[in-house]
Parts: C-alpha cells; structure tokens; sequence
C-alpha cells in the first residue's frame, strides 16, 4: 500500500487559516495523477507551526476528503512522547492508513530514549507506523540497529522514511531486518539511487509540483526499469535541486502558488516569503518545465 510515489503535500493558509477549498483541491489532483499516498502534516506541510486543533482538523479532513480514493498518512510524530500517542490515537481513530513519526526533535534522546519513544507508541496504537529519521531536522540520528530493534519488536512499525542522505544506509537496514522492510527516500534527489539498492519509493517534495512523472518514475524503478526511471530522474534534476534553494516548504509552496495550485501561497512565521533572487530563479525552472507561462 505505501510503495511508489507519496507526496508530503503542502498545507495551504489564507487569511491565517487552512485553505480547506485548496487542500481538497490538492487530494483531487493526486489522485488523478497518480500519486500513490498523501502524506498530511508533515515537514512539508508545515507541522511545526500548526496548532494542535489545526493538525487534528486537516488529518482528518484529509481522510474524510480522499474516502479511501488514495492512502492518507498522518504525520502525527511529537518530541513529547504523550502528544505523538495523542495524535496516533486520533489519527487511527478517524481512519487514517498509516502514521508517519519523527524522531524526537531538540531534546536529542539517546538512541534507548528513541526506542522507548517508538516502543510506547507500538504499543498504544495499532495503525502502521513509518519511522521518519532526518538528523538535519532533529538534531539526532536513529542508527540502523535502533530502528531494525523496533521492526523486530513490533508488527505495527512497518518501514522507515530515510532522509540522512546516505544510499548506503538502505544497505544496512536491510541487512539487519530484511530485503522486504519498506525504506522509503526522503529526499528526491536521492530516490533513485535508493532505489536501485532495496528501497521501495519516495516521500516526494517534487511531486507536489509533477506527481505523474514523479509516479512513473518510481513505477519503473520497482519493476527494474531503471534506464527509464533515470531518464525521468534526470529530467526533472534542476526541479529538485530548485526545491531546496530555500527551506523546504517555502519554494514548493511558492512553486504551487505560481501553478495555480493553491490561492496564497501564504506560509507561517517563522517562514517567510522567497527572497526576490531565489523567487526569480524558481520561476526560470518552472518555465523551463513549462509548468507556468
């Protein structure tokens, strides 16, 4: 159910609220390009700054919206164990098909306080949990032997978003659980490479912005066509380097907006608007993409 091409999709605001017309919008039009999941609330969607009210509303609207038309997964990951439970609970509650969880951000636990984290979700929840490991978030890493303890240990962790920007990493986790264990790329860049040794998608930033290609792409790399899933990785290589010429979700919220994909393309403090260099460049890329005019 989770292989291919997920999107971490944008949360769109107006007027200091979400854009509940727009993020309907959205889930229509992955579905109708392909997308193989939506990931709400997480990085991308500007977790960090909704409120608590706000994340259980757009996760749950989500699920209600999409009506099992594409596979909703709810980042619902906390640094305070007690609100990553809570949120769990209330995503498994309305329905949602997976949780997606964070490692613990600035409290930087030892990798035993990762495990207690993850083990005291396991087991309060039964949704399927993806572990979501970025140290350039966080501030800590989860080792390969930490997360392969808790696949061993609890049915309901079911794979790994991998954003340490190191191919090699799939390698190891694999061979410390199995060549079946769902590792999932968090950085498009890398997807490919990734791929090609064990990991079975993407959780894309990108495919907000061309999730057809983005899809296909992934597509042909789970069936070994790798020639042609490079072709489409090399294609859209400036879009994902593009992606990132400012945090992330700021260009690919500007991206939307200039598509026409959402009305604002309103963020929140602490992110703020494209400097007018970085904004000129993004446009330059879109327009070589012939995604805007």
């Amino acid at each position: 159910m989770f292989t291919g091409s997920l999107v971490a999709i944008i949360t769109p605001f107006k007027n200091g609220t979400i854009d509940k017309k727009s993020f309907k919008s959205l889930i229509d039009f992955h579905i109708k390009n392909g997308t193989q999941g939506i990931v709400v609330a997480g990085t991308t969607g500007e977790s960090a700054t909704l409120t608590y009210e706000e994340h259980e509303e757009l996760i749950a609207l989500a699920v209600e919206y999409a009506d099992k038309r594409i596979p909703i997964i709810a980042g619902t990951g906390a640094n305070a164990t007690h609100e990553a439970i809570a949120l769990t609970k209330f995503a498994e509650k309305v329905g949602a098909d997976a949780s997606l969880q964070i490692v613990p951000y600035y409290n930087k636990p030892t990798q035993e306080g990762i495990y207690q984290h993850f083990k005291a979700i396991a087991e309060e929840t039964n949704i399927p949990l993806i572990l979501y490991n970025i140290p350039s978030r966080t501030g800590i890493d989860m080792l390969p032997e930490t997360f392969a303890r808790l696949f061993a240990d609890f049915p309901n962790v079911i794979g790994l978003k991998e954003a340490t920007g190191n191919v090699a990493r799939v390698s190891e986790i694999i061979s410390l659980t199995n060549p079946d264990v769902l590792i999932l790329s968090g950085d498009d860049a890398l997807t490919i490479p990734m791929m090609a040794v064990g990991a079975k998608g993407v959780i894309s930033v990108a495919n907000n912005l061309v999730p057809k290609d983005i899809s296909l792409m992934c597509e042909y790399a789970l069936n070994g066509e790798f020639d042609k899933a490079l072709e489409i990785h090399n294609k859209y290589w400036k879009l994902f380097k593009a992606m990132f010429v400012e945090t992330n979700p700021i260009p690919v919220k500007t991206a939307a907006y200039m598509m026409g994909l959402i009305e604002t393309d309103e963020m929140r403090l602490p992110l703020y608007k494209m400097s007018d260099k970085n904004r000129k460049y993004l446009e330059e890329v879109l327009k070589e993409y012939n995604l805007i005019k």
